[in-house]
């Protein structure tokens, strides 16, 4: 729900989502020992393309609660018709904002301890 008590459209969620995974994201790879700019954000780069983010989704999704879900499935049924990037097909572009959706989701109810535990699940290597 927003301030005005409606409710938060999809693509202002994934908008959020994309910002808040890409700062835990970019904080697991600082902690990691990482110091070069180029270095951090070529990692970055790596854990946040949609690729990533659709194979961080089947990794995810068993673990999700059935609202966790509901939410990933609002994100992923947004339409994308021109946006979608060269690097992924349409149906990884769906899957990466359906998870852009759920962490924005997550980032507004304060629950950043759920974004770390998805995380871990749908990046292993990035603890």
């Amino acid at each position: 729900m927003s301030e005005s008590g409606g409710v938060i459209a999809v693509e202002a969620l994934a908008y959020l989502g994309d910002a808040a995974m890409e700062v835990l994201i970019r904080e697991r790879l600082v902690r990691s020992g990482l110091c070069s700019s180029k270095r951090l954000n070529n990692a970055s780069l790596a854990y946040v393309k949609a690729t990533a983010q659709s194979e961080a989704l089947e990794r995810m999704l068993p673990h999700l609660t059935e609202a966790e879900e509901a939410t990933y499935k609002r994100g992923r049924n947004l339409g994308h018709g021109k946006n979608t990037p060269k690097s992924a097909s349409v149906s990884e572009y769906r899957r990466a904002t359906g998870v852009e959706t759920l962490f924005g989701q997550l980032y507004l109810d304060g629950d950043t301890q759920r974004m770390n535990e998805l995380l871990d699940i749908g990046y292993p290597d990035l603890r």
